[in-house]
Order: structure tokens, then C-alpha cells, then sequence
């Protein structure tokens, strides 16, 4: 069988899409797929395609076993609307291209979404290279767009909502990385077949990563010091102003330290927060790599993950909580709904705040704290969820018997 996987976004970037579509990647490989992958050169989340990228129309490179074709794309910081489509569809015209000419006859073509403009090139490449459509859904979109207020022009929202209807319809399979997704998507087109591809973490994987025992004392922290890390894209979507306001709140307890690594648009609003309120008790970290991003995970207390508080939102499952749960890390968790039901009621992974409110956080900071048994248990139930519920291996043997069926 041979897969083309289909991504504006890929390692080595940093993020959710691109640590799971490479695991997903190796893991479908092993199970004797053909897998190769169609992306962008990188350049998310800073908007600026990597130096050793630089220059290039196309490329193609082999990482783990894994052949990645690269193509070119418009990469630009501003945040206006033209730019931003320049962006989405420069990848959408010159990943076509390169589908169309520089690679060969595939069973499937697995798009992955948003951008939901990508799976133009998707439809495109289906029909002409007589495959099967498997459209992902890791954000239901238009609508995350419309009601995070980042797209306000009715034209274009019409004409993404017909353009999502129509790569529905056209898909063999849909697949969701929450089960709001699948819901949503099985309601509003009750005769496809949708399927839930969760997200998940690799226990071993992550546990053979290198762990630098000293890493705490190098970034003048001391043994008595509680690090809560937040460690992601730093977006409009996560209203991260709650961990510094909490902070805030926190200030008369030293020992406590928020630890916030990633790059993102609304990272110079944070830092410009920390300097008028003088959070010295906040520190920021530019992004990593995961492989460079686990030592942080073992180095901290507990993680922070937290999301506006919309309705939007109550079908999402962030999926950086899986590395922590992987290490044993308890949560504090600012997303109701399935999240919530999942990880903190039926998991019992650790503590869940309600979204955007800073004293509800502080309190929960508090609470863990000063409860270092109940820590440790958090830690051990969201490690055991984790492997019971969320294992990589068992969802892509799922998925691989559902498409061989």
C-alpha cells in the first residue's frame, strides 16, 4: 500500500501536526505501508523558511526511514489577511506541482487540515493519480477561524464552509483528532464514515530521551523551586495571559515559577505583560525541538495547558498534555468539556482550572504545592490513561485494519 501524507506542516518544525504525522508516518512504515510525505519547507512557527531551506523551489530527504518531498512557500510575518492567504495558497499551487511531477501512484493521499485550502491539491492529486481521499480534521475549520475572530470577511468564510463540504463529500474516509470532531462532522454528514485518530504519545520513545538532571540548576533554578511548564505555540487560541496573571497572584510565593517555552504571535503581548507587571516569576524560553523539549518536561513540577474559554473548544484535546502524561507530569488543564471529562474526571491526570480565570489557576498551582503525594498519584493515573487509552500503536493498528478492510 502507498501512502502520501499531505501537510503544510512538518518536522522539523515544532508542533502537534508535525510530531504526529512523523510518528504516524514510522509507525504506518512498519506495518509495511509505503509512506512518503508531501510539505513545506519549514519555516512555522517564526514565518521564515530555515536557513539550510533557503532558496529552494523543491527538495527531497529522507529522515528515519521516511522520504519527504519539500516545496516552496511564501513565508511572511504579517498577520493581514492577503499575506496569510499568499501563504496558504503559494503551498497550495507549488504542492501540487510538485505532487503532480515529482511523485509517483499512491493508494491514498492523507491531507491534513487546517489549512483547509490544502485540500485543494489533495483533490487535485486524488483524481489525477486514481487514489483514495483521507481528509484529517485536527481543527474544525472555518468555524475556529470565525469564532477565535481571526477571519470577520463573510465571503471568505462562505466559500471556505463550500469548500469543506466539498472535501467531505469527496473523501473515501474522514478522520478527526477529537471526539467533538467526529461528532460534529458525523452530524452534519451522517452517510460518511468518520473515524477518531487520536492523539497519543510514545512511552518509550520518550523515556529513552535524554534527561539532564542538572538542566534545573542551569536555568537558576534551585531544588526547592515548583516549575510549572507551558510548552507550545504560543496563539491568539490559548490565552496564555491567564498563566501571567495567575502569576501575578503567586508573587508571594516565590518558589513558584511559570516556565513558558515556544514561539507565536502573541508572544511580545505576553513579554510586554511580564515587564509592566515585573514577572520575575515568569520566564520565557524560545521553542525547541520535542527531542529538546523533553528534558524541560522532566525538569518541571507539573504542566500547565490551557485554552480560551469558547465553546469551540469544548471538543479539544491539546496534544502536549500526552508527552507529560508519557513522564508522569501532572496537568493543570484550562479546557472544559472532553478534555476535562477524559483527562481529569476519568483519568484522574490532575487538576482542572476554569479557562481565563487566573485566581482558579493560582488556587490549583496552590493546591499542588502544597499536596505532593497527590502529585505523584496524578502523575502515575495520567501515565496508566494514558498507555490504556492513547497508545500510538494500538490507534494506527486501528486505523491501518479500517483502510485495509
Amino acid at each position: 500500500m502507498r501512502i502520501l501524507i499531505l501537510s503544510q506542516y512538518f518536522i522539523p518544525e515544532t508542533g502537534a501536526p508535525q510530531n504526529r504525522l512523523f510518528q504516524w508516518a514510522k509507525l504506518l512504515s512498519n506495518k509495511g505501508a509505503a509512506v512518503e510525505i508531501l510539505t513545506a519547507m519549514p519555516n512555522y512557527p517564526e514565518m521564515a523558511i530555515h536557513g539550510a531551506y533557503r532558496g529552494r523551489f523543491y527538495l527531497t530527504e529522507t529522515i528515519q526511514g521516511v522520504r519527504i518531498h519539500r516545496a516552496w512557500i511564501y513565508a511572511g510575518s504579517s498577520k493581514a489577511i492577503l499575506p496569510r492567504l499568499l501563504n496558504y495558497f503559494s503551498f497550495v499551487f507549488t504542492s501540487f506541482l510538485v505532487g503532480l511531477f515529482r511523485t509517483g501512484k499512491y493508494d491514498y493521499v492523507f491531507c491534513e487540515s487546517p489549512p483547509l485550502f490544502l485540500g485543494i491539491t489533495a483533490y487535485l492529486l486524488k483524481v489525477l493519480k486514481g487514489a483514495r481521499l483521507i481528509f484529517n480534521v485536527s481543527d474544525l475549520w472555518p468555524e475556529s477561524a470565525e469564532k477565535l475572530g481571526l477571519v470577520t470577511n463573510r465571503f471568505l468564510l462562505n466559500s471556505a464552509a463550500s469548500l469543506e463540504r466539498f472535501l467531505y463529500r469527496k473523501s473515501f474516509l474522514i478522520t478527526g483528532q477529537t471526539m467533538g470532531i467526529v461528532q460534529n462532522i458525523s452530524s452534519r454528514f451522517p452517510q460518511k464514515k468518520v473515524f477518531w485518530f487520536k492523539n497519543g504519545a510514545d512511552v518509550k520513545e520518550l523515556e529513552s530521551m535524554e534527561y539532564d538532571p542538572g538542566l534545573r540548576k542551569e536555568l537558576g533554578f534551585t531544588p526547592g523551586d515548583f516549575l510549572i511548564l507551558y510548552a507550545g505555540i504560543i496563539g491568539h487560541a490559548q490565552g496564555l495571559e491567564v498563566l501571567l496573571l495567575a502569576a501575578r497572584e503567586l508573587q508571594s510565593a516565590p518558589q513558584i515559577k511559570f516556565l513558558i517555552m515556544g514561539s507565536g504571535p502573541e508572544k511580545e503581548k505576553l513579554l510586554k505583560i511580564k515587564e509592566s507587571e515585573s514577572l520575575h516569576n515568569v520566564i520565557f524560553l524560545d521553542s525547541r525541538p520535542k527531542k529538546e523539549v523533553i528534558p524541560f518536561i522532566h525538569a518541571s513540577d507539573a504542566a500547565v495547558i490551557p485554552l480560551k474559554r469558547l465553546d469551540l473548544f469544548k471538543g479539544a484535546i491539546p496534544s502536549k498534555i500526552f508527552e507529560n502524561l508519557a513522564l508522569k507530569k501532572p496537568i493543570l488543564l484550562g479546557v472544559e468539556g472532553e478534555a476535562k471529562e477524559l483527562l481529569i474526571e476519568t483519568g484522574k491526570a490532575g487538576l482542572a482550572f476554569i479557562p481565563e480565570d487566573p485566581a482558579d489557576l493560582a488556587a490549583k498551582v496552590l493546591y499542588l504545592y502544597t499536596h505532593e503525594q497527590e502529585r505523584k498519584e496524578f502523575g502515575i493515573n495520567g501515565y496508566n490513561y494514558l498507555l490504556k487509552e492513547f497508545n500510538p500503536g494500538t490507534i494506527v493498528n486501528e486505523f491501518w485494519n479500517l483502510i485495509n478492510a
